[in-house]
């Protein structure tokens, strides 16, 4: 409702309640303006549509792919929607990546944690609440200001500026933005799955990540040891996410399936199978085995399955697991995107072992022969050596087409040596352009980076210890942060009102009138900014 409006209409309200007589009807209209979400519900609700939105936008154009980076807590998250909107005026296609790495290695109880399922269930929602805690801080920080600058004109009767403000305040564009919330291997059975899936819907979550893991062996799809679940197993935990969407209310809430089965070698157990070629089968007919020629090739505890027509003893591994034949990671893949998009996910989502547009678009290209409008989540992982791998990727080009390539050593491209070489400048284009070839060439609806303000913490907060406990002394601070915030308008610089010191005093005003006791008189040192 327009601002304008809402005061009418609080102000008829006021008018039922004598005794309210001390509320200001523009006092509760502003506050309302400023919490324009009341409950997580709200939030997935909203934007979920957003969601849905880009992704039928992209279908038609696949320069409209959308972005995100991973987010290990709230202020962080903030800054980074307040930064969007500063540098490009909108928030639209940039949303939020929530990383169940980064809850496990900095947000458990426990401390530093693997990326194994490890870390308490409720902290992945705790998580999605206090982003949007903050983002909707941000939203409150943002419009106080055009609130206060809209007093400022009124007292002064600048009616023109007046009317200006006010359609900013109407027009107001929130900070409130998609995540993509990693459920991991769904923390247990399927019940399980929908019990954490339904904390994470009620704290804001739209879009829920699952991977096809086995939650208790579940490993980072960068690492070794990975062991996959039959597709039923999967498919139950897909149907659990969608029911607790739909139970409550977020009946267009999004799924994105991933598969770990390019780099997972192992399974827990076999599938289910009643005839030859159902989904069971297909599943069991990339097991590593030996056929058996005479029962007495069978040996106590050995287990046996039909396949192909055949009796077959499928290698077991003394932990129990089952092995993959080598070579099918790619077939296992199609098979399970496929699968998952025609039972009930939205979004794909695959882990490669290499930044690659080529290898991603091949397995891409073989889903969408039977789903054609088959899109991906990719995470532009910080496990992979970009500078490397691209630069190897311009030097293999370059052999490919005959090109000299004897002045570079493609095991020591990292070399800084290689930095303003032709080979380096290209290899650096191709980086900068691999979201839009992607988007274009390999079905990438979404880029995200998983880890990236992990190592921007740890990394600005080596600079200034560096500096600050050496020679600079304050100097590495003032420099290094506070200057540059002046000179960039960082809104941290003014640390009190980004943490809401000036909302508070006006709430104070609203509460107290003239009694009221502000922070933000002309003794505030932080004026000087």
């Amino acid at each position: 409702m327009p601002y304008a409006n809402d005061v009418d209409a609080i102000a008829s309200i006021l008018k039922q309640n004598p005794t309210w007589n001390a509320i200001k009807p523009e006092h509760a209209a502003r506050m309302r303006a400023q919490n324009k979400f009341r409950t997580g519900l709200d939030i997935a609700k909203y934007t979920a549509k957003i969601m849905r939105e880009d992704m039928a936008n992209y279908d038609k154009d696949t320069s409209q792919y959308t972005q995100s980076l991973g987010c290990w807590h709230g202020f962080i998250g903030q800054q980074k929607m307040i930064s969007i909107k500063k540098h490009f005026g909108s928030t639209k296609r940039r949303y939020l990546y929530l990383s169940g790495w980064m809850v496990a290695a900095l947000r458990s109880e426990f401390g530093p944690l693997p990326d194994q399922s490890m870390h308490e269930k409720t902290a992945v929602s705790s998580l999605i609440g206090e982003l949007y805690t903050f983002l909707r801080q941000a939203d409150a920080w943002e419009l106080n200001h055009l609130f206060r600058a809209l007093e400022e004109a009124q007292n002064a009767g600048d009616n023109a500026k007046a009317d200006e403000l006010i359609k900013q305040i109407d027009n107001h564009e929130t900070h409130i933005v998609p995540i993509i919330a990693d459920i991991d291997a769904g923390f247990g059975n399927a019940e399980a799955t929908y019990l954490l899936a339904k904390q994470m819907i009620e704290a804001g979550a739209c879009c829920i990540q699952i991977e096809n893991q086995v939650s208790d062996e579940k490993q980072c799809g960068h690492q070794d040891g990975k062991v996959t679940v039959p597709h039923a197993d999967f498919l139950s935990k897909i149907n659990a996410v969608r029911l607790a969407f739909l139970e409550l209310g977020v009946d267009d809430g999004v799924i994105v399936a991933r598969t770990d089965s390019l780099g997972a070698g192992l399974t827990q157990k076999l599938a289910v199978t009643e005839e030859p070629g159902d989904l069971g089968d297909q599943y069991n007919s990339f097991l590593d085995g030996d056929y058996i020629e005479k029962p007495e090739d069978i040996n106590n505890g050995d287990v046996v399955i039909k396949s192909d027509g055949k009796l077959m003893k499928p290698k077991r591994l003394p932990s129990g697991l089952f092995q993959f034949k080598p070579g099918t990671g790619e077939d296992r893949v199609v098979l399970d995107c496929i699968t998952s998009l025609q039972n009930g996910a939205d979004l794909l989502w695959i882990e490669t072992e290499k930044p690659h547009v080529g290898q991603i678009a091949a397995m891409v290209n073989r889903i969408k022969e039977v789903v054609p409008d088959a899109k991906l989540v990719y995470n532009n992982s910080p496990s992979f050596n970009w500078t490397l791998n691209f630069r190897q990727q311009v030097f293999d080009a370059w052999k490919d087409e005959g090109k000299d390539v004897s002045a570079y050593e493609r095991a020591d491209l990292m070399n800084a040596k290689y930095d303003d070489t032709e080979l380096g400048k290209l290899a650096d284009e191709w980086t900068a352009n691999f979201q839009r070839d992607g988007a274009r060439e390999a079905g990438i609806f979404h880029h995200l980076i998983t880890l990236p303000t992990y190592h921007t913490a740890a990394l600005s907060t080596d600079n200034l210890a560096k500096g600050y406990f050496g020679d600079e002394g304050m100097l590495a601070y003032v420099a290094g942060v506070q200057r540059k915030e002046i000179r960039q308008g960082i809104a941290t610089v003014k640390h009190q009102d980004m943490a809401g010191s000036n909302i508070g005093d006006d709430h104070k005003e609203f509460f107290a009138g003239d009694a009221a006791l502000k922070a933000g008189g002309k003794d505030n040192t932080m004026n000087q900014f």
